[in-house]
């Protein structure tokens, strides 16, 4: 491995440390503040924090058409949306369940895109996704439902929602990343979901001054660090990894989920929890081997004789 890819891992991984850890942090901050009114502090944090990156790059990208900034508009738009949801579900979530539960359900969204291709997109995704999806079944059937019946908690059931709507903001972000500047993306994304999030807090919870101030470390944390940060990581680091290296780095944010509600907030799972969490973290390995794999195969395909 030479010293630029070298790098790239270690960005990576302490992009994987941030969002992991963040769990914990969006877990703790709940204590003084309602889930929206988190969600949407920290969201238009993230946003503004953005806003001089996604003026550079669109800056250095040059003039762009009047349809690039009609698609700009439309994808930070739906993508933003689906982000709303799937932020809003989690944070709801949280309250019910532990912070390395909660992010072990989230993962599942790495099995689900590519099944969501095959659903909607007609893509084949491989019998090893197949073989991560029945993981991943067990695994959520050993996280979610007791011992002694079959019964998934409310804060489960929301993760799982979660899951969902960011399988579907994944595929929207892949569909209209290519078309437009990321970072200016980024940023809509995060300003629709932290508008979206204030307006309801507005009319469902109590918005306290002191409590976002007694907040004001998760929010700093989840917003800038998780939410900027993290995202700026992942684009810097990916230049010069491997993608098959670059995802398997990135899915190790479950773990530290894991080991950051533990070390911060105490949190201590079950052994049947525990083999949940690990089956889930087979899946997600061989969800990303499997598209690498199919990447590598289909370069080859096209390498000229």
């Amino acid at each position: 491995m030479n010293r630029k890819a070298l790098r790239g891992s270690l960005l990576l991984l302490l992009g994987a440390v941030i969002w992991g850890a963040a769990f914990a942090a969006q877990r703790a901050g709940m204590d003084h503040v309602g889930p929206f009114t988190f969600s949407g502090v920290r969201m238009l944090l993230a946003g503004i924090v953005m806003i001089p990156a996604s003026m550079l790059s669109r800056r250095k990208a040059g003039p762009v058409t009047a349809e690039v900034q009609k698609k700009q508009r439309r994808g930070g738009l739906i993508c933003g949306l689906l982000l709303f949801f799937a932020t809003s579900l989690q944070q709801i979530g949280l309250v019910y369940t532990s912070a390395g539960k909660a992010g072990f359900i989230t993962a599942l969204y790495v099995v689900l895109v590519p099944v969501a291709g095959w659903v909607f997109l007609r893509k084949q995704p491989g019998k090893m996704i197949w073989a991560g999806v029945g993981l991943a079944v067990i695994a959520l059937y050993l996280l979610c439902v007791p011992a002694e019946g079959f019964q998934i908690e409310k804060g489960d059931a929301l993760l799982l929602g979660c899951a969902v709507c960011f399988t579907g903001q994944i595929l929207c972000v892949d569909h209209y990343a290519p078309q437009v500047d990321g970072l200016t993306l980024a940023r809509d994304e995060f300003l629709i979901t932290g508008a979206l999030s204030m307006i309801i807090a507005v009319f469902t919870e109590e918005i306290r001054m002191d409590g976002i101030l007694e907040a004001a470390f998760p929010i700093i944390y989840s917003g800038i660090l998780s939410g900027a940060v993290g995202y700026s990581l992942q684009i810097i680091g990916q230049r010069d990894v491997n993608p098959t290296v670059a995802s398997l780095v990135m899915c190790l944010e479950a773990v530290f989920a894991v080991l950051t509600g533990a070390i911060m907030l105490g949190e201590r799972m079950t052994g049947r929890e525990i083999a949940g969490c690990v089956l889930m973290f087979c899946a997600v390995i061989l969800a990303q081997l499997s598209a690498a794999f199919k990447g590598n195969r289909t370069q080859k395909e096209r390498k000229p004789t």
